[in-house]
């Protein structure tokens, strides 16, 4: 899923350079840039789908949910299950085609939710199960 979201990106931004090139009459170096950003695109799809799945990560213990994610520098966030307030399961157009979904883990945290990408749907599913039934399961008002 990653690899065809990376190409769609890079394909549109390709596309719409070689448009443009067609109006640059002025410019004599235009193909150059044509060129340029299809090795730049072919690269971004090459390299970051296999860096995103090198980098994140997740784990869910009884007392907490533990993600990792970046590219440049990393954040690792942990969650309690005490601050849990929502956990909600979300797929795209593209997600589903790939049977994939994203659960979404919504804390009492002014950091936002954490978020799980591109998991199979049925694990997200048992994850979502799991999560509210493990939430539930802890005293406190998640606040």
């Amino acid at each position: 899923m990653w690899l065809v979201e990376c190409a769609a990106r890079s394909g549109v931004l390709v596309v719409g350079l070689f448009v443009t090139t067609g109006l640059w009459d002025w410019l004599p170096a235009r193909w150059w840039a044509v060129g340029a950003a299809l090795v730049l695109a072919a690269g971004y799809v090459a390299l970051v789908p296999l860096w995103r799945f090198a980098v994140h990560r997740w784990e869910v213990t009884e007392t907490a949910v533990y993600t990792q994610r970046g590219w440049w520098t990393r954040e690792r966030r942990i969650a309690p299950m005490s601050r849990v307030q929502t956990v909600d399961l979300t797929q795209g157009v593209l997600a589903r085609a790939f049977g994939l979904a994203s659960v979404t883990v919504t804390t009492a945290s002014a950091a936002g939710p954490l978020r799980i990408e591109g998991l199979d749907r049925v694990v997200a599913l048992r994850l979502v199960d799991d999560l509210t039934s493990k939430a539930g399961l802890v005293e406190g008002d998640a606040t």
